[in-house]
């Protein structure tokens, strides 16, 4: 019989056993790494998970490819939203292949077979982490050259790039080991599994709570001490804030720590104890499920404190008379008709009329949908700068301000400017004035490859089924020559 046809185990205890009667240096984890990584790559099931990733990645990036061209998020921000789900995703197939690598030798009847090879228990699990860490540079690999086009030119790209292979690495490793940690106590490929993601799922939730939520006491706690939801703080800062290294070096500490405790956990306490059977001591058991209770708890009281709000009595003089202020506003278009993804620019004029220097001033631009059936429209999804200030103006003066408004849904708008006086003091207020309005009408137009991103969003699942069609061809093409040798 041909030893391709083998279970991956009983080759690994053979290639071992040849290894050392030929007096080969090679070590027994390269042996199991080997046999993994062709189990996980030509078995494909690796390919399988790289596949589904193609194609998510490749419609996120085509939907923000498609709001680039209308200006609705800088490429910094699509940058780290596609770097943010190469490593939600990557992070979640290390976890569920390591949750895997024992667990389901134990099921399918090949971990005896393993642990009679004749070398240690950390070097079987080493072979098999190794390898199941394997996906996350597959993953960023494909991810770079949708975060180059997203990033069209812009600085972004590099750092980018850079924190999110080193961030991939961190986490990857150490979700990866707290799977295969799950995997070697429990009996069952299920528990481990379950598990697994329930972890995993606890430390992405935070990523998904309000703003409210996340800027609360508890709030920035679990920013701190969560490793996924400091990772993706570290990075929102350092691409989309430009904050800078020192700065946020502290959210590093969570991952790091995180990692090294897994990983000595793996390596030092359970692989060397790794059985047969598997199971897990009682007071481990127990003290994991305190854990995870104190954990939701935790969660809990961050989004409950974050959203306390403390109302001050309104006080105030209803009966106050405001004058409007010797100021006037004007705008130097009136109408215009354009296509979605198109920029219209614009001046206002401010003139001071009186006779006395005026007070700071505030110039807000606001946008109304005259379509009643329309939707409400958000100034900031519009305007990059929607707000402007004048410190004063001399008797007489006047002051010229630009703006740009980006188009980014078809219908028929109005724009107009609001000039607010600054009040003198908290107990007063002031009489905001209005410019006249820019009749603005959107035709839609929409792009068929925003961006350029078309060929890398359907390449990149085309190139990853050639690749599966490839494997199971070659795997066709070993069977077959086994047969004709036994023929033989």
């Amino acid at each position: 019989m041909n030893d391709t046809t083998l279970p991956s185990a009983k080759q690994t205890e053979m290639l071992s056993k040849r290894a050392a009667s030929s007096g080969s240096t090679v070590p027994t984890w390269w042996v199991v790494f080997g046999r993994e990584m062709a189990d996980l790559w030509l078995g494909g099931k690796a390919l399988v998970l790289i596949l589904i990733y193609c194609i998510l990645v490749g419609v996120i990036s085509y939907v923000l490819a498609s709001n680039s061209e209308l200006d609705l998020m800088p490429a910094n921000e699509m940058v780290f939203l596609t770097l943010q789900t190469a490593l939600s995703v990557g992070l979640l197939m290390a976890i569920i292949i390591g949750a895997d690598s024992l667990s389901g030798e134990r099921e399918r009847a090949t971990l005896e077979a393993l642990l009679l090879t004749p070398t240690s228990r950390v070097q079987i699990v080493l072979g098999k982490y190794l390898a199941a860490i394997s996906p996350w540079p597959v993953t960023m690999l494909i991810t770079v050259p949708y975060l180059r086009v997203l990033a069209g030119g812009d600085v972004v790209f590099g750092p980018a790039v850079l924190w999110g292979v080193l961030m991939g690495i961190l986490l990857s490793a150490a979700f990866t080991a707290f799977g295969m940690l799950t995997s070697i106590w429990s009996s069952s490929n299920r528990t481990s599994l379950g598990i697994s993601l329930v972890v995993y799922l606890l430390c992405a939730l935070p990523v998904q709570f309000p703003g409210t939520a996340q800027t609360g006491v508890m709030g920035r706690w679990l920013k701190t001490v969560n490793p996924l939801e400091s990772v993706d703080h570290f990075l929102e800062k350092i691409l989309v804030n430009n904050r800078t290294v020192a700065e946020m070096q502290n959210f590093l500490w969570s991952p790091i720590i995180f990692a090294a405790i897994v990983l000595l956990l793996l390596f030092v306490y359970a692989a060397p104890r790794l059985r047969l059977d598997g199971g897990v001591p009682f007071n481990w058991r127990f003290g994991k499920q305190s854990q995870a209770v104190a954990l939701m708890l935790a969660l809990g009281a961050g989004m409950w404190g974050s959203s306390v709000a403390l109302a001050a009595p309104m006080t105030g003089d209803r009966h106050q008379e405001i004058l409007a202020p010797p100021l006037e506003i004007t705008i130097d278009t009136t109408h215009a008709m354009v296509k979605t993804g198109d920029k219209v620019f614009f001046e206002t004029t401010v003139t001071n009329q009186d006779s006395a220097e005026s007070v700071p001033l505030i110039l807000a631009m606001n946008i109304i949908n005259l379509d009643s059936e329309g939707d409400v429209v958000d100034p900031e999804d519009w305007s990059p700068e929607r707000t402007q200030y004048l410190k004063s103006l001399g008797p007489g003066e006047s002051a010229q301000q630009e703006w740009e408004l980006s188009t980014i849904l078809a219908g028929d708008y109005m724009v107009y400017l609001v000039l607010i006086p600054a009040p003198g003091a908290a107990e007063v207020s002031s009489q905001p004035l209005t410019s006249p309005g820019i009749h603005v009408t959107v035709e839609r137009f929409v792009s068929a490859n925003p961006g350029g991103i078309l060929p890398y969003a359907i390449g990149g699942p085309v190139v990853v089924l050639a690749a599966m069609a490839g494997v199971y061809w070659f795997r066709r093409r070993g069977v077959d020559m086994g047969d004709e040798n036994d023929d033989m």
